[in-house]
C-alpha cells in the first residue's frame, strides 16, 4: 500500500525492529545534528506508530522517514504525541478520520527536494486508502532561539493561524506566545519563507495553519508549531500534484 518509486527513491512501511531502529537513528543524526555519535531519538509513541522509510532505490540508503498515528477521530486526540505539549480539546470535536504525521526528517547531508515529493506522494496515497480528513503534527525549527525566526513567526500570525474553533491551548512550560508578542509587526515575506521549514512550508501552500505560540523543545533542540491541515480545504490545483506524486 505504501510502497512507491518515483525517480531514485522509494517508499516502504518499516517491517522489522532494524527498520525501525535505523529510522531512530537517523532522527537522533539530524535532531541532535552529530553523526559521529552513537544514539537513537527514540519514544514510547514509535511502538503504535507506523513509520514510513524514503530510501535510495539503488543503495537502500535512508534518507528521510517520518511515522503516522491512525485515529478514529478527534476524540482520541489525547492518544497522539502532540497532545504531549499542546491543549487540544477543541480538537476532540473532529468527526473524521485523522492521523498524526510526526518525526519527519531528512538527512543533514543529502539536499534535493524530490525526497519531500516523494514522501508526500506516500502520504498521499495513505489518505486517499484511509479516508483521512485531517493531517496534524508538530512543524520544527532547529533550535531554540525565536530570534532567529521572528519573520518567519510574524507570517504565521498574519496569514496561518488556526481557525479559532480548532485552536489550540498552551499546555507546555515553555513556549514562545508569537502571535501575541508578534502582533504590531510585519514580516518580510522572503526572509520569512527562507526561515521557514520545508515540511511546514508544504503544509502552508496546501492550506495548513498553525497554533498560536510555539513550544520550546529543549530535549529535541527545536521551536515547533501545531499545524493542522484539513484534506477537504486543499486547493483542487494541489491535489492534483499531490495525486500525480502518489502515482
Amino acid at each position: 500500500m505504501m510502497t512507491l518509486k518515483k525517480g531514485r527513491y522509494r517508499t516502504r512501511i518499516a517491517q522489522t525492529d532494524d527498520d525501525v531502529a535505523a529510522a531512530q537513528r537517523l532522527r537522533f543524526i539530524t535532531f541532535v545534528g552529530d553523526a559521529t555519535r552513537t544514539g537513537r531519538d527514540a519514544d514510547t509513541f514509535d511502538e503504535i506508530c507506523t513509520h514510513i522509510l524514503v530510501e535510495e532505490a539503488a543503495t537502500g540508503r535512508l534518507v528521510c522517514c517520518f511515522r503516522m498515528l491512525p485515529l478514529e477521530r478527534g476524540a482520541e486526540i489525547g492518544r497522539s504525541y502532540s497532545a504531549q505539549h499542546y491543549e487540544l480539546s477543541a480538537l476532540s470535536t473532529f468527526e473524521g478520520p485523522m492521523v498524526e504525521m510526526g518525526r519527519f526528517c531528512i538527512h543533514p547531508d543529502v539536499n534535493d527536494p524530490d525526497i519531500l515529493r516523494v514522501a508526500w506522494g506516500a502520504m498521499t496515497r495513505y489518505v486517499d486508502a484511509h479516508g483521512v480528513e485531517m493531517l496534524f503534527g508538530c512543524s520544527s525549527f532547529h533550535g531554540t532561539d525565536a530570534d532567529a525566526y521572528l519573520d518567519a513567526f510574524a507570517m504565521l500570525k498574519e496569514r496561518h493561524l488556526a481557525p479559532r474553533r480548532w485552536l489550540p491551548r498552551v499546555k507546555a512550560p515553555s513556549v514562545f506566545r508569537y502571535a501575541q508578542k508578534l502582533r504590531r509587526r510585519t514580516p518580510d515575506a522572503k526572509q520569512a519563507m527562507l526561515r521557514m521549514p520545508p515540511l511546514l512550508r508544504t503544509y502552508l501552500l496546501m492550506g495548513g495553519w498553525v497554533s498560536d505560540h510555539a513550544v520550546v523543545d529543549r530535549d529535541l533542540g527545536t521551536l515547533h508549531v501545531f499545524t493542522g491541515l484539513e484534506i477537504a480545504a486543499i486547493p483542487p490545483a494541489r491535489k492534483r500534484l499531490l495525486r500525480a506524486a502518489a502515482q
